[in-house]
């Protein structure tokens, strides 16, 4: 349990980190931006879609980072249903079942059917005890599918706002190039 516990603990943490690469990758931005505007120099605008491009590898690095802690998370939940669980009049009761209590939080908020819960909607790999959404599963071998870690750059709340900061700097760039904001 002490191991699970600090393994939420690291996740959580992370949480914080991602805040603060994304918040500094929007000042970042927004000041080049603006500074470009200001010193009326369209090579800032450039300046600031690198910069979002830097931060948005760096989040998504972080990201990457925190997801290897969830097997782990996951493996731990399984193992203490198996070996812990009680029945109850709702079932088997067991704890910790944080990452599962997120997982299968779609089903139990939305009334998505069992088939296409969070076990078929989750990034996560599975195989085991798909049909029942009930029960915490363990992840599957690192082998077993393509890794979700290829489209991380892709995930909304990863991309954003960094990729809106980086098409607006190309954006002005481009235009900058064509006259737009008259001669350097």
């Amino acid at each position: 349990m002490t191991e699970y516990y600090r393994l939420a603990d690291t996740v959580a943490a992370f949480d914080q980190r991602l805040l603060t690469i994304k918040s500094w990758g929007v000042t970042f931005a927004l000041a080049t931006l603006a500074l470009g505007f200001q010193q009326k120099h369209y090579g800032l605008f450039l300046l600031a879609a690198a910069g979002a491009l830097g931060f948005w590898l760096i989040e998504a690095s972080t990201k990457s980072h925190q997801l290897r802690y969830y097997p782990r998370m996951g493996d731990i939940e399984a193992i203490a249903y198996d070996l812990f669980g009680r029945r109850t009049t709702k079932g088997i009761a067991s704890s910790p079942l944080i990452d599962w209590g997120w997982s299968s939080a779609a089903q139990r908020l939305w009334g998505v059917a069992p088939n296409r819960s969070a076990v078929a909607l989750s990034l996560r790999p599975r195989t085991i005890h798909e049909k029942d959404p009930h029960v915490p599963k363990p992840w599957d071998d690192v082998n077993s599918k393509p890794g979700v870690l290829n489209y991380i750059l892709l995930w909304p709340h990863v991309a954003l706002p960094h990729a809106i900061a980086v098409l607006l700097g190309l954006v002005l760039f481009v235009l900058g190039l064509f006259g737009a904001f008259g001669p350097i």
